[in-house]
Formats: C-alpha cells, structure tokens, sequence
C-alpha cells in the first residue's frame, strides 16, 4: 500500500504505484505515473504528464517538469531540476502572455538506473543513459552516454562507471 503524507497535494488522475511514499509538501500534477516502490521526497513538484517507472528515489526539493520521462531504479538527488524549454519567455513578440500552444515542450529521457546528483540541472531535449552518473551541481546540455560519468558546466565525460556508480 502506497503512503501518501497529508499535506501532499496529489492530482486525482495521477496513478501512483504500491509501495510507494510521498512525502511531506509535494505536489503531483494531473495524470502523473509513478511506478511501485518509489520515494518522493519532501517538496518534490512533479508536473502533468510526467511518467516515472518503479524503484525510483526523487530526493527532497527536485522539480520534474512536463515532458519528462523517468525509467526505473533511477535516482534524482536533492534540488534536481529537470527543465522543458530552451527559450523561456514569459510574453510573445507582442508582449501578450504565453500560452501552452506559443512554445514547444522539450522531452527529457532518463534511463534505467541512471543517478542526477544534487542540485543537477538537466536541459530540454536531453537523453541520460542507462547507469550514467550526473555530478552534483553540472548543467547537462547534451546526450550522455550509458554508463558515463558526467560533471561540470556545462557537463562533460569525466569518466566511465559501473552499475554500482564505481568509477573505473
């Protein structure tokens, strides 16, 4: 049974898995998937449409915005960020107010068993690769590789690691 705290702001139409916990102020949007066995941390804001496979730890403070995919056993550390717009306005050419249909969503894909480190910022139109390693704090601004390890800003490959995170 999935145990969800009381001053969480679940949408009806998000499906949430067993075993699942959701903590302490975070908000899931409409039509959210959250597989089983997941760990929504204190203060996550998962945004509509956002799909999340089973046995994924989101840590306290991260943001998921739409357009966002999440496969299994993956984790994403403290104050993550996961945007959807590479040319964010907040007004047209004409000055009036964006709407859904002026700007377009870009996707995000992250593999299976991939690790975002803390306060990792990752950019639309990105894929991150089964077992790749973010560094806490890098800005990833392209595709990376299965199993590499990423840092800095913007990021690059420092390295390759196994599925335990070991760098070898």
């Amino acid at each position: 049974m999935s145990k969800i705290h009381s001053t969480a702001e679940v949408d009806k139409t998000a499906n949430i898995g067993k075993n699942t916990k959701i903590w302490h102020y975070s908000q899931i949007r409409e039509n959210v998937v959250i597989g089983n066995n997941c760990i929504i941390g204190k203060n996550v804001y998962i945004d509509f449409g956002v799909k999340i496979g089973n046995n994924c730890k989101i840590q306290n403070n991260a943001c998921i915005y739409h357009g966002t995919k999440i496969e299994s056993g993956v984790f994403v550390g403290p104050g993550c960020i996961i945007t959807n717009d590479k040319n964010p306005r907040a007004i047209n050419e004409d000055c009036s107010l964006k709407m859904n249909n002026d700007w377009k969503v870009g996707e995000v894909l992250i593999k299976t068993g991939a690790s975002l480190g803390a306060g990792s910022i990752i950019l639309p139109d990105v894929t991150i690769g089964e077992y790749a390693m973010i560094g806490a704090g890098s800005v990833v601004t392209k595709n990376v590789s299965n199993y590499s390890l990423v840092f800095g800003s913007p990021a690059s490959v420092r390295g390759i690691v196994d599925r335990n995170g070991n760098k070898k």
